[in-house]
């Protein structure tokens, strides 16, 4: 064959893909900054602009050589306001933001607002979440955080921890066996579950958690929507407090976490299953849970973001959200995952919850690809071996995986 005839099609999925490759050919380093902005290209999705905006939009974005699709009905007036969709090269984006201050029609904060998505985009460095049982060091390899329920009703163990002596051992075989992080949970959160008094899952927790933050020495995190449980368990000495409704429940967590300069995970939740945009809408709930946060004295650096798989959420909307996991970048926070035996595993294979190893170690391993920096699971040692196997993948150039 002929070298015309030898193509090869790459994804480039990054920056540092495109500068590697570049490299590989033998490009001059000075031609290679140069080349960057041109060798990266996205689509940024802008929901309800006023036609005005959208109108200017279009041609500022045609006329540095990208595109941008919105309603038809734009160009002629019939419609007031549109979602737009911006495709263009990173150089080209440059451009736009350059222009855009001057335009009028709340350009100049989209102009802000592409600077800082591309930013958080873009982020692809270690970065460190303080902890009293020494830092979280993420991006090098992924985190796993073992789960230990301290209830009578879990889903996954049907109560089998709910003894508070099964379940001190059980977060030491989970250390043991490799996990980063124990996550400790004093209320089932399984669909139909019962909600139970903050004086009763205190009850679970306490005598656990005296004998965890003596005794365990990695980061510990506590499961909880309630202020009262999340200062009780501040006070005695854990690491992170895992939000499932991402502070929207009790209007003191957020307070509570910001007084202790707290780690958190904040996790998207609804009642129900009805969107208007999938996605747009979860990435709108976390943003609004990270600015709570922020305002109410959280380090910005501390918080992480969960996308909430098995939460107000059907089966095909949660296997949507894990096939666009990757969009959790424009947030600009570390991406945790929570998948370790749900109902999208088992109604997916058909399978009961003691069966659903296979189908977990999947969903770990896409999430890996996908760029999430921690792993929620149940079966620490099988899914630490998934995690450094990614890993090994998926981070090869930036150090050990493990």
């Amino acid at each position: 064959m002929s070298w015309h005839d030898e193509i090869e099609v790459i994804t480039v999925a990054d920056a540092a893909t495109a500068a590697r490759l570049m490299q590989e050919v033998g490009a001059d380093a000075g031609g290679i900054d140069l080349m960057l902005p041109k060798a990266c290209f996205y689509c940024l999705k802008l929901k309800d602009v006023p036609a005005r905006a959208a109108n200017i939009l279009k041609q500022e974005i045609l006329a540095r050589g990208g595109e941008a699709a919105m309603a038809a009905g734009v160009a002629g007036w019939s419609v007031d306001k549109t979602d737009v969709l911006i495709f263009a090269t990173r150089r080209q984006l440059e451009l736009l933001v350059a222009k855009l201050p001057v335009q009028g029609f709340g350009l100049d904060k989209l102009a802000a607002g592409i600077k800082t998505t591309l930013a958080n985009w873009e982020r692809n460095d270690v970065r460190e979440i303080g902890c009293p049982r020494g830092p979280l060091v993420l991006g090098k390899r992924t985190l796993v955080m073992g789960i230990v329920n301290v209830t009578p009703d879990s889903f996954s163990d049907g109560g089998q921890f709910y003894d508070p002596g099964a379940a001190v051992e059980h977060a030491h075989q989970l250390v043991a066996e490799g996990a980063d992080i124990i996550d400790v949970g004093g209320e089932s959160t399984r669909p139909g579950h019962e909600p139970v008094s903050a004086a009763e899952e205190w009850r679970r927790l306490e005598p656990v958690l005296t004998r965890l933050t003596r005794e365990i020495k990695v980061p510990i995190s506590v499961d909880t929507y309630k202020a009262s449980t999340a200062r009780r368990a501040l006070e005695m000495g854990v690491d992170i407090i895992n939000d499932i409704w991402g502070f929207r429940v009790d209007p003191e967590m957020a307070r509570v976490c910001g007084q202790y300069q707290a780690a958190v995970v904040l996790m998207h939740n609804q009642e129900g299953t009805s969107y208007k945009d999938l996605m747009f809408d979860i990435l709108t709930f976390l943003r609004q849970s990270i600015q709570l946060a922020e305002d109410n004295g959280v380090p910005p650096e501390k918080i992480i973001v969960d996308p909430g798989i098995g939460f107000g959420k059907d089966l095909d909307q949660n296997l949507e959200v894990m096939g666009r996991l990757e969009e959790f970048k424009v947030l600009g926070k570390p991406v945790l995952l929570g998948t370790s035996r749900k109902s999208m595993i088992g109604r997916t294979l058909d399978l009961p919850v003691d069966q659903r190893l296979e189908g977990t170690a999947a969903t770990v391993a896409l999430g890996i690809a996908r760029g999430v920096d921690i792993v929620r699971v149940h079966d620490v040692r099988a899914m630490v071996r998934v995690a450094r196997m990614t890993d090994a993948i998926v981070r090869r150039k930036k150090g050990s995986t493990r």
